[in-house]
């Protein structure tokens, strides 16, 4: 499909103008009344205290789902489950041939499923577009969205679960005037089908990001999951994940990725703060936090790396500046310098969904932290409403 130029201009500029528009049309609030002031002039009106949620949103990817994610899951504190993931065909039709598919409609699928609502737990499926030319050529195609969503429609009734997640990454700003029509249709067929069924949507931490966050809200998605990590990756230097400052002089934060979603409209009532729990490790010639990288990074996974973790040789040290613990292990003539988030520096991070009155926070990936307790446990304290003051 060619769009005009003028189109292409204006779709372009659509997160950074959404965001200014919502800031410039908040109302003023007065000044306090002082010296000079005269008998006429308003007070200032305090906002409110945000009221946080503790909604606690754990996605459980198709290779954790194993014989042990059962037992795993029974022992976490969650409200809503997002199985992870299934994806469409070029035709729009539901992908049963990926891994994902299978995995989520196999027996031990439809136990996760069974098992989490007898506790309580709502379930959504996961459904995911990554890639530009991807999401182009869907988002440029109705009758493709519409099979999709008729094939959603038919897993959410085959499956009994709660709901749809929808995480479409590496979107073309011109396509998300079509994205956010396709979550209003998507939610406005699903709960057409099964009245409480939610619509949810996980969205980047950076303008990008938030410009979808806004269109999907104002179409009606009930949660937006807020992905805060991926800061730094295996790409790029060496840092947090999910940082709550840099060393690096960049803005780009957990804080900053709020603010933008805040002056952006996007309502703090119906968002969710996703945190790590995964790490990346690089190869650094230094042992200090901020070591410059001599090589491409990796994910690390802390349940794969139960024997670093419990060797009392290893000693990860706290970076303050960007709140995460680094593990350094001498590798050669160089290191390992490993960036990862532990339940104390995962704490304060937290504490920014209850300052800043989210619905709640989440977790990318439940079953990463399987055989250490420490991080269940901190789950359960969020959830119960019961963390440290900051």
């Amino acid at each position: 499909m060619t769009r005009r130029p003028v189109v292409v201009a204006v779709l372009a500029s659509f997160a950074v103008t959404s965001i200014l528009i919502v800031a410039v049309s908040r109302p003023a609030v007065a000044e306090p009344a002082g010296p000079g002031t005269s008998r006429g002039a308003v007070a200032a009106t305090p906002f409110p205290e945000p009221v946080p949620g503790h909604e606690v949103y754990g996605y459980v990817p198709y290779w954790e789902m194993d014989e042990g994610i059962a037992a795993h899951l029974a022992a976490t504190d969650l409200t809503t489950l997002g199985l992870f993931s299934v994806t469409h065909k070029k035709s729009g039709a539901i992908a049963t041939g990926e891994r994902g598919y299978k995995r989520l409609t196999s027996d031990l699928g439809r136990k996760l499923i069974r098992e989490a609502h007898d506790r309580g737990v709502r379930v959504e499926v996961v459904y995911t577009s990554f890639g530009t030319k991807k999401n182009a050529a869907f988002f440029g195609d109705p009758k493709a969205q519409e099979r999709t969503i008729e094939g959603l429609l038919r897993l959410v009734d085959e499956l009994s679960v709660d709901g749809i997640n929808v995480d479409v990454e590496l979107l073309d700003l011109a396509d998300v005037p079509a994205y956010s029509a396709f979550v209003g249709r998507l939610r406005e067929a699903v709960r057409a089908a099964q009245a409480e069924a939610t619509v949810s949507v996980a969205t980047g931490a950076g303008v990008r990001g938030t410009a979808m966050a806004a269109a999907a809200a104002a179409t009606g998605a009930d949660r937006i999951f807020l992905m805060g990590y991926d800061y730094h990756t295996a790409g790029s230097e060496p840092g947090a994940s999910a940082p709550i400052g840099r060393r690096d002089g960049s803005q780009k934060d957990l804080n900053w990725s709020l603010d933008l979603y805040r002056d952006a409209g996007v309502p703090a009532e119906r968002t969710v703060l996703g945190l790590p729990l995964y790490g990346v490790e690089w190869p650094t010639a230094e042992q200090r936090p901020g070591a410059s990288a001599t090589g491409k990074g990796d994910v690390w996974i802390p349940r794969r790396n139960l024997d670093v973790l419990d060797d009392p040789d290893n000693q990860p040290v706290f970076d303050p500046v960007e709140g995460v613990e680094l593990l350094t292990i001498k590798a050669g003539s160089g290191w390992r310098s490993i960036y990862f988030d532990s339940p104390a520096s995962l704490t304060p991070k937290l504490n920014l969904a209850d300052t800043r009155g989210l619905a709640g926070a989440g977790f990318w990936a439940i079953g990463y932290e399987r055989g250490l307790p420490d991080y269940t446990d901190l789950i359960a304290t969020f959830h119960a409403g019961r963390l440290a003051a900051p």
